[in-house]
């Protein structure tokens, strides 16, 4: 196994691009797929400015749900910056007194994490890392750095399963864009269904022990860190005037406690867990990170902390947004999507479901994004088949999670706080996504 992530590592340090040139090469590859595979170069028009019609139009189509994505990621991030949550994370990561233990650890407390909050669990995994390697490094462990990395970054492969899926959460809602034909699907039925939670457990048992198996063989060396996480404030003494507001914890608390209050007033008048749309879950992200700082100044320096990691995300979204527009525009996505279901029937559906939405989540890494594209040709296809739509929802969701660990749109933030790249990570994440697979697959046929 470790000589195949070696001879994959060296391979990639040799090919792979940054993220953002990725995201410019998956543009051209959709551009040529569309062109090819779809009757748009038989158009009127000239197919290649059509192409580009479609890829300005779909620029701006995720402007709404972008800032939902951007807004969990940084709440999140500024969460995990609180001092409750980081004294938490300084206690796990003392387990990186060797590559294995500390892989172990970090997967399942990121795993655990990210399926109550994939924004939360991406960043606390990212934070987890890097201070896991911290403690070694003041320590004088050796450890294998990469895979730590990797491991803090596993809650991508359970966040669209968990209680931040954007799939199962958009059907949850009342007025969803498919409403019409398919009706409110409760989280009862996703989410919490008997086939979910089976697969979810089984996640966050095997993944941990999977990547210790792997840090007992990989090689570990000292491990170099250039600086410390941490949020600087200033000398309350020089505070004059107004200003002192911005260290008042009565003062935050009068924002914080309020948001909360609305928050579970809004769950009990609901009655059910339909409350937790993305909406919700960012209001209550704001709450509770504006309480933890205990100051408004300790909360708007997190968030300035938070910004810098998702800015890559920040830029590259409306690329992905682009993609998104020539696939759904040209009519790609239902060329790819009706070839599986084409060579589906009622038991193998949802495994055709689950490679076509891996496919489609490499050029498309938003889940909600990905579902307004796949879930009108999805749901109808699993109608005219005889399959519960609420399982072909959460193959869709299980296919997003899958090629997170190829995708490193959604690493952007760890790969920044923990100063790794994503050609060193790459070959752990492509081992989590093949146990994924196994899992997620023997799943969908035994439910």
């Amino acid at each position: 196994m470790m000589s195949f992530s070696k001879k994959t590592l060296r391979f990639l340090t040799k090919i792979l691009p940054s993220p953002f040139s990725i995201a410019i090469i998956l543009t051209l590859i959709s551009f040529i797929a569309a062109y090819f595979m779809t009757p748009i170069r038989n158009a009127s028009e000239t197919p290649v400015f059509k192409l580009l019609d479609f890829w300005e139009s779909g620029f701006w189509d995720l402007l709404k749900f972008g800032m939902q994505m951007m807004l969990m990621l940084v709440l999140g991030h500024t969460l995990a910056l609180t001092k409750p949550i980081d004294r938490l994370i300084r206690i796990f990561s003392q387990s990186g007194t060797n590559t294995a233990a500390a892989a172990f650890t970090v997967t399942f407390f990121t795993v655990l994490v990210s399926f109550f909050n994939w924004g939360l669990g991406l960043i606390f995994g990212a934070v987890l890392a890097r201070k896991t390697g911290e403690f070694a490094a003041e320590k004088g462990y050796k450890l294998n750095y990469p895979l730590i990395g990797a491991a803090g970054y596993s809650g991508l492969m359970v966040w669209h399963g968990g209680l931040s899926g954007s799939a199962p959460l958009k059907v949850a809602e009342q007025s969803h864009f498919l409403v019409d034909k398919i009706g409110v699907i409760s989280l009862s039925e996703t989410v919490f269904s008997q086939m979910n939670i089976v697969i979810s457990i089984t996640l966050i048992v095997i993944l941990p022990i999977l990547m210790y198996l792997i840090g007992k063989k990989a090689k570990a060396k000292n491990v170099k860190l250039t600086h410390k996480i941490q949020i600087k404030t200033s000398d309350k003494k020089t505070v004059k005037g107004a200003e002192k507001l911005d260290f008042s914890r009565i003062f935050a608390f009068f924002l914080s406690i309020p948001i909360l209050i609305a928050g579970i007033y809004k769950s009990i008048q609901a009655g059910n867990i339909s409350v937790l749309n993305l909406n919700y879950i960012n209001f209550i992200l704001f709450g509770l990170a504006l309480l933890f700082h205990g100051t408004i100044f300790s909360f708007t320096k997190a968030v300035t902390e938070a910004v810098k990691g998702a800015s890559g995300i920040l830029i590259q979204f409306p690329l992905y947004a682009g993609i998104m527009g020539v696939m759904k525009y040209s009519g790609l996505t239902e060329v790819l999507t009706d070839f599986f279901v084409s060579v589906s029937n009622q038991n193998t559906f949802s495994v055709y479901t689950l490679i076509s939405g891996g496919l489609v989540n490499i050029f498309v890494p938003s889940g909600g994004g990905q579902w307004a594209v796949q879930g009108p040709v999805i749901t109808e296809a699993a109608k005219q088949l005889g399959v519960p739509v609420s399982k072909s929802v959460m193959a869709l969701a299980y296919g997003d999670e899958l090629t997170n660990m190829l995708q490193p749109f959604w690493a952007l933030p760890l790969l920044a706080i923990t100063g790794l790249k994503a050609k060193q990570i790459f070959p752990y994440t492509l081992l989590l996504m093949l146990a994924g697979f196994v899992i997620f697959t023997i799943g969908l046929l035994v439910f």
